[in-house]
């Protein structure tokens, strides 16, 4: 049995630029070659979102592995998340001493 995780209410969703889009064009199967240019329009409607922040902030509460959310592709979430738990780690952890 898998643990339920609650993370907010999603209710930005329905402001999202996204929903009159195709889906398919924030999932593309990779990110190389054509599936370039489908996740750069999808970042595109992004950047015209008023809930962007909202929907990368869902995206990294709930672990969202694919797909562009927020204006963010798979590998540009997985830096940020790395970032900032190097960012959270203690001076020690990091190779700074104090």
């Amino acid at each position: 049995m898998s643990a339920v995780v609650y993370i907010g209410p999603v209710g930005w969703r329905r402001s999202a630029a996204c929903r009159s889009a195709d889906p398919e064009l924030f999932f593309p199967v990779s990110s190389d070659g054509p599936s370039r240019a489908q996740e750069d329009q999808a970042k595109a409607v992004c950047r015209s979102c008023a809930v962007r922040r909202a929907c990368l902030q869902y995206a990294l509460a709930a672990n969202e592995v694919y797909g562009v959310w927020g204006g963010m592709a798979e590998g540009e979430r997985r830096l940020a998340i790395r970032a900032a738990r190097d960012l959270a780690a203690p001076p020690a952890a990091r190779g700074l001493s104090g």
